[in-house]
């Protein structure tokens, strides 16, 4: 693949494309880099990004920017659609059709659509329910540092103040 794009077959490059074919992930040039680290501690994260920059040119990997603060180089070239966790920034591939999504007339009549791509964003299964209980950790932890006001005392000291503003 490098050599009929007039690119050398190199360690590096050979070690980052290995990296990218068992991904099931979605990798940031960070994440590469310390995958390939193991095998080739020299390597260079410049060395990383340019090599996968070159993958997407070649149209052997996307680059994609979901909003997850870095670019994530997607090996699955098949038409797919993604989930984003808000909370953990895990992706997920959906391979799934969306054939009623649609542009509305009057865009259409002077857009034509390639491809269409699809981000769900919300909480995945592990992120759910233990930011439910996050929160709610928080919301406790709260409580527990504001002064106790007996609910007399709260509404006198509230009839005090609304008194003193007229």
């Amino acid at each position: 693949m490098f050599r009929s794009r007039g690119l050398r077959v190199t360690p590096q490059r050979h070690a980052i494309f290995r990296a990218l074919t068992h991904a099931t992930d979605h990798h940031t040039a960070e994440g590469v880099y310390a995958a390939v680290c193991t095998e080739l501690p020299m390597i260079s994260l410049r060395t990383v990004y340019q090599t996968l920059n070159d993958l997407s040119a070649m149209g052997e990997l996307s680059a994609l920017n979901l909003g997850t603060g870095s670019t994530r180089f997607d090996p699955n070239l098949e038409p797919h659609h993604h989930l984003v966790c808000d909370v953990c920034g895990g992706i997920e591939d959906l391979p799934h059709e969306f054939p009623h999504v649609l542009l509305p007339t009057y865009v259409a009549e002077r857009f034509t659509v390639s491809a269409t791509e699809i981000v769900f964003r919300g909480r995945c299964a592990n992120c759910g329910p233990h930011a439910h209980q996050v929160a709610a950790a928080e919301r406790h932890t709260q409580r527990a540092t504001q002064p106790w006001i007996p609910s007399d005392q709260h509404r006198s000291r509230n009839q005090t103040e609304a008194a003193s503003e007229e």
